[in-house]
């Protein structure tokens, strides 16, 4: 995990804090982003992204032109279901083929250009993450569908809802950078061709190489943690050691 998604993550832990102790009460308004970025000495960013990840988790709620509102806890079994990486990624995977599909009929010259100008930006290395999160909002918006380009945003928004999702993301979004871009220039000529099978099967293919990537990242893992467990228990049996105690 980088250090801004921790840093933003040690925010979302210390409201949250507050919130259960009673500082901030169910109901509540949580002060201006300003006043939090001061209190926990932060930039007003941080304090923005640590927002989105309380209100998936539900903890607070945005009214818009309002403030930020503490919920009451949700009470009922079952609430607080933990979501993993494959399932947020199967979901975008399903959804966002649809999407694609759609888009394919209904997105603007307007909108291929900025979608290109993503592409460009991927390339070069200019700002990767923010041009992929744009590249999937322009599709998405493009459906003209207001209930899939609100199911897309939430989607994208679990991917920084818990410390197990943000590790898992982040241990192969900065990989294979090339091959996100063939993947988005596949998407990209679909949607320029109006051709909606081409763009779900594009869209299916991209997240279904994201899904094998976290497998492999997850399973690469695994082994190095048994690795370290055995040298531990090496040293801890080794005949020189015993010897010695």
């Amino acid at each position: 995990m980088s250090g801004n998604r921790r840093l933003f993550w040690s925010i979302v832990e210390k409201i949250e804090t507050l919130i259960d102790s009673g500082m901030y009460s169910p109901g509540s308004r949580l002060p201006p982003e300003r006043e939090l970025a001061e209190t926990f000495n932060v930039s007003r960013p941080t304090v923005r992204e640590a927002i989105i990840a309380l209100e998936v988790r539900e903890k607070i709620e945005v009214k818009t032109g309002s403030g930020v509102y503490v919920l009451k806890p949700v009470n009922q079994l079952g609430s607080q279901k933990k979501i993993n990486a494959f399932e947020v990624t199967q979901a975008r995977a399903l959804i966002e083929g649809e999407v694609a599909a759609i888009a394919a009929t209904t997105i603007t010259e307007d909108e291929l250009a900025r979608l290109h100008q993503t592409l460009v930006d991927m390339e070069n290395s200019h700002f990767i993450a923010a041009a992929d999160k744009e590249f999937h909002q322009i599709i998405a918006n493009a459906t003209r569908n207001s209930a899939m380009a609100l199911s897309a945003e939430n989607l994208w928004k679990l991917r920084s809802s818990t410390p197990e999702i943000i590790r898992d993301y982040d241990s192969v979004c900065s990989k294979d950078i090339s091959m996100t871009l063939a993947e988005h220039k596949a998407i990209y000529v679909a949607l320029k061709s109006g051709d909606a099978t081409q763009a779900r099967n594009a869209m299916h293919n991209h997240f279904n190489r994201l899904i094998n990537a976290l497998f492999d990242a997850i399973e690469s893992r695994s082994l190095e943690e048994i690795r370290r467990k055995n040298n531990e228990k090496r040293g801890l049996y080794s005949i020189p050691h015993s010897v010695e105690n």
